[in-house]
């Protein structure tokens, strides 16, 4: 399940970057998010689930995942794919749970294991290796520090929200954000964009592919696992995304990837996995049997 929201969470760069290079990115999201949260909301309805059985706490999340990871994460990063790629939006991306773990040690006060520190400096290595090559080889300097805000406001939205799905109703709480996200973007979008479209296969597939993979499955997925084994070994499948989001891209959009990006990513890698591995609790050590 982890391998599998992981691949999914990668895959949605590449269909992004096809959709933003022929489409309006803000207003192509909040339709997307419309007709996500559409049908999740009715796919929660035929399982039984209820928006008035939502706890105070899933209430919350509704609200600030739809504000932070949709309309905030989503839309800066959406933007930001029209100048940059959809493999180096990926790392970036994949910088979060390095984020959380920062936030949560220099703000919240969480304690942070020697093994976590060493990941958020290995971490910080493998980001400069391939900003700095990136930088000097022309990535659009903008592009990349729109995928950083938009990593910080998810890194933001996980640390608020806890316990979403401990009380049942997933996938209405997964449709709902949506919808805020969708409202949001849609009030936004008018005033830097127009509706100016061609509609070609590449554009709907892709288009259709983020409705129903990321924006749905994957969604829903990561609130499952989250609910099944925790948080914080959750997010240790984070780890994985720098490496499918750059694969996949350079195998269906032709994406070139130099030594750099290669030793960047597995150092990053390498990093959040200290980090989520320096989170997780000790083993409980049980006394022998008498």
């Amino acid at each position: 399940m982890g391998v599998g929201f992981a691949l999914m969470w990668a895959s949605a760069f590449t269909t992004t970057r096809m959709i933003v290079t022929e489409a309006p990115p803000l207003l192509s999201l909040a339709l997307r998010f419309a007709l996500s949260g559409g049908i999740g909301i009715l796919i929660a309805l035929a399982m039984g689930e209820t928006w008035r059985k939502l706890t105070p706490g899933q209430w919350r999340a509704v609200v600030i995942l739809g504000l932070c990871q949709n309309a905030l994460y989503l839309g800066l990063n959406w933007v930001a794919m029209q100048w940059i790629e959809a493999g180096l939006a990926s790392i970036i991306a994949a910088t979060m749970p390095l984020m959380v773990a920062f936030l949560g040690w220099s703000v919240l006060g969480e304690r942070l294991r020697p093994m976590g520190i060493a990941g958020l400096l290995l971490g910080l290595v493998g980001v400069s290796i391939i900003m700095g090559v990136r930088l000097q080889g022309g990535s659009d300097p903008v592009g990349i520090a729109m995928g950083f805000l938009a990593a910080l406001a998810l890194a933001i939205a996980a640390l608020t929200v806890r316990g979403a799905s401990g009380s049942g109703n997933v996938m209405m709480v997964v449709g709902l954000q949506m919808l805020v996200g969708s409202i949001s973007l849609a009030v936004i979008g008018p005033f830097f964009e127009s509706w100016q479209v061609t509609v070609t296969p590449r554009l709907a597939w892709a288009f259709a592919y983020t409705v129903f993979v990321p924006g749905l499955a994957a969604t829903w997925v990561w609130f499952m696992l989250v609910g099944r084994i925790g948080a914080v070994r959750a997010a240790t499948f984070h780890f994985l995304s720098p490496f499918f989001g750059v694969t996949i891209a350079a195998l269906v959009l032709g994406e070139r990837l130099g030594l750099s990006d290669v030793l960047g990513v597995a150092i990053i890698m390498a990093g959040i996995l200290a980090v989520q591995l320096s989170r997780a609790p000790a083993p409980v050590k049980r006394p022998p049997p008498s």
